[in-house]
């Protein structure tokens, strides 16, 4: 059976992350399972977590006010959800629920933060995997936005 430490050896978000410092963050490292229709986070609620999808589907999603959630994103297997950990004021600005049977790895914010704060060098480490996942979900949103109102000039 593989440990924490060996299942985010073998995952693409910590590909180029040192040996150390996986093991270091593999402490604030557990495993959880989600049922379709659970929510892993909602909006507005604290952020203190962060999921690593082993399998499943999960549905990030937004409120709006005329109706029903509205599906922003869709994140599946070896994908990563939810950055509202790393940004003050730590709460979520979103739903993400699982619309699949969903096996994660969640990492708790609070552990994290103080890891980053005890050695900047982590800190920065996931600083800058995190903001890829972001930088990847708003180019998505991007062209999603593109699809829905036309990419073409009046």
């Amino acid at each position: 059976m593989k440990t924490i430490d060996d299942l985010l050896r073998e995952h693409p978000f910590f590909e180029d992350v040192d040996s150390a410092t996986v093991a270091l963050l593999a402490g604030c490292a557990t495993l959880v399972h989600f049922h379709p229709g659970e929510a892993l986070f909602r909006e507005g609620e604290p952020a203190d977590a962060f999921f690593i999808l082993r399998s499943g589907r999960v549905s990030v999603q937004v409120h709006n006010p005329a109706g029903g959630p509205i599906v922003v994103d869709t994140v599946e297997y070896d994908e990563v959800v939810g950055w509202s950990w790393l940004v003050p004021p730590h709460r979520w600005t979103s739903d993400a629920v699982a619309v699949a049977p969903t096996d994660a790895i969640r990492f708790d914010a609070g552990c994290l933060r103080a890891k980053c704060a005890d050695d900047p060098a982590v800190g920065y480490t996931l600083v800058r995997k995190i903001t890829q996942v972001m930088a990847h979900r708003l180019a998505s949103a991007h062209h999603r936005l593109l699809d829905l109102y036309g990419g073409g000039r009046p």
